[in-house]
């Protein structure tokens, strides 16, 4: 059975105009959900709303972020879901993960995905602090780039992004070299998944850290996209809107700088400017 990389859904909407209405076909972007699960012990360890492609790489980027696994070595096998008693194509909304027999990981922290990814009932403090527990420590890399660099970011973000052109409905996150080339672009109906998909296409590939690259996202820098940016060591986030409170309070805990509102010749700071190389 082919697994269908259905990432846009075809649809009929009324455009209403100067008074008057017409039928066309439209695309919207595909939203389905996505469970991962492990083999063993044996668990649902998260359940997300996701564009289907690269769910692989976005299952391997969850459970690197989350600390479930430190390297791609960590994961033995995965597969879409072979029950025979889960209907046609609702398999391949179901990924299997085979984890190392040695590997014993902490999956209490992951409760929090059964609810909400703005983790609701949580305390802020202490999921900054959760971090640090685990044993992520401050971002040192000695990266500087010019505000020019910067400004050519979010074009070409907007560019790259072909689902999103089609469908006005889809977000990105993309990884970028000193020299501001774009690497990597990946896109899902959630920022905190293309982030994930961006980062476990680079484990599995053997590309992090990303120590040396900025990373951008489309929309707003939240908590998880900070979190995700520690794991894999990201020094320079960049975003299109502002971060939230607890986005700025985990830049500040692991030294990254974290830039907002980057649209066009202008962008804001709000923690570790001296990455930024400005003359005056």
């Amino acid at each position: 059975m082919k697994f269908p990389t259905k990432s846009k859904t075809k649809a009929q909407v009324w455009v209403v105009e100067n008074g008057k209405k017409r039928l066309r076909q439209d695309q919207l972007t595909t939203e389905e959900p996505l469970e991962i699960r492990l083999i063993s012990p044996s668990r649902t360890v998260a359940i997300t709303m996701r564009t289907p492609g690269a769910d692989f790489a976005l299952a391997a980027g969850f459970l690197f972020s989350e600390g479930v696994i430190s390297s791609k070595q960590d994961i033995q096998k995965m597969s879409y879901c072979t029950d025979e008693s889960v209907d046609g194509e609702q398999r391949y909304n179901i990924i299997n993960v085979e984890l190392k027999p040695e590997l014993n990981p902490d999956l209490q922290p992951l409760e929090r995905h059964f609810y909400t990814n703005s983790a609701c009932g949580v305390c802020g403090k202490a999921s900054v602090e959760a971090l640090s527990l685990r044993g992520y420590s401050k971002i040192t890399s000695d990266l500087t780039v010019k505000p020019e660099i910067i400004y050519s970011l979010s074009e070409q973000l907007r560019s790259h992004q072909g689902i999103f052109a089609a469908t006005g409905g889809l977000h990105a996150a993309a990884v970028f070299d000193v020299q501001g080339k774009m690497l990597h672009l990946q896109e899902d109906v959630g920022r905190h998944n293309a982030l994930d998909k961006l980062i476990g296409k680079a484990l599995l590939s053997g590309e992090l850290p990303f120590n040396h690259h900025i990373v951008m996202v489309s929309g707003r820098s939240s908590f998880e996209i900070l979190q995700k940016s520690v794991v894999a060591g990201v020094p320079i986030v960049c975003s299109v809107s502002a971060p939230s409170s607890l986005a700025v309070s985990v830049a500040q805990e692991f030294g990254i700088t974290l830039i907002g509102f980057l649209r066009g010749e202008r962008f804001n700071i709000y923690t570790g400017w001296e990455r930024v190389s400005i003359s005056q």
